[in-house]
């Protein structure tokens, strides 16, 4: 049984005592590659770092998160041009709209999203996407450039059963975090998981969040770690009500197929 985490966030400064042990645990986990999340200008750097000393194991995305859309200057976004054009950077991304927090002006987030499809657009990779509490906005704004965007996924989707209506009506594909696993504020993606054609749904841990709830034993840290990205397989797949196995060989081709990775080439230990 082969996994590919589409969303670790592998930069975040939790890894930074053990990164090497938590890339070692995933692939013993069945976790044979991992798409590592650019989301500001530094962890973007860092993401494609990740991926160069890990080649075919590790891949990276190129983005700005809409947390950080105040960043994104004219040097920034040629910088970030530059490093979504390395052949380790498989997306651009992780970009939209949050206003959940509107840690950035709302006005200054859908200015940067637009950039980032754009170059998305430009440089013929996917997009990577974040939305919460932005739902309107953040389709109006993917409408426009839909058709020239060889393709995007919707990253951790949580939303209502209109929501992803709208996305697979834009041919979106769709993440599934271990929030599906949160018997608070998850159960309502359940009864959902069916109506995601199987060549556009993926999985992914966003780790070092979102460690699921129903996890035994929980990790003394609370930490999320692709390790566990069998545990979120396993629900997706019983709401789909298929074997662990079929849904890890589907979710991998659409994988494969969205980012364009390489089979693995077996078991990388760092």
């Amino acid at each position: 049984m082969h996994l590919i985490d589409i969303g670790v966030n592998l930069t975040h400064d939790s890894f930074d005592g053990d990164r090497a042990a938590v890339i070692a645990r995933a692939a013993e986990a069945h976790v044979v590659q991992m798409i590592v999340t650019g989301a500001s200008g530094a962890s973007t750097r860092e993401a494609l770092d990740l991926a160069r000393s890990h080649p075919g194991r590790l891949f990276a995305t190129a983005g700005i998160h809409p947390h950080h859309a105040t960043e994104l200057d004219e040097e920034l976004a040629a910088e970030l041009e530059r490093i979504a054009a390395h052949p380790e950077v498989v997306a651009v991304g992780e970009c939209g709209l949050d206003y959940f927090r509107d840690y950035s002006p709302r006005e200054t987030q859908r200015r940067a999203f637009e950039r980032q499809l754009e170059l998305a657009a430009r440089i013929g990779k996917p997009v990577f996407l974040h939305q919460r509490d932005a739902h309107e906005d953040f389709m109006a704004i993917l409408r426009e450039h839909r058709r020239e965007l060889t393709g995007a996924v919707a990253h951790c989707f949580t939303g209502t059963r209109g929501e992803l209506a709208a996305c697979l009506e834009l041919d979106l594909a769709i993440g599934i975090t271990g929030w599906i696993c949160d018997e608070r504020r998850g159960t309502h993606l359940a009864p959902l998981m069916r109506e995601i054609p199987a060549a556009r749904l993926m999985v992914e841990t966003d780790a070092p969040y979102l460690l699921p709830r129903d996890l035994r034993p929980r990790p003394p840290s609370r930490r999320n770690e692709p390790m566990f990205l069998s545990h979120v397989a396993q629900a997706l797949a019983s709401a789909r009500n298929e074997s662990l196995e079929q849904l890890a060989e589907s979710t991998t081709s659409a994988t494969r197929a969205l980012f364009r990775l390489p089979p693995a080439t077996g078991r990388a230990v760092p």
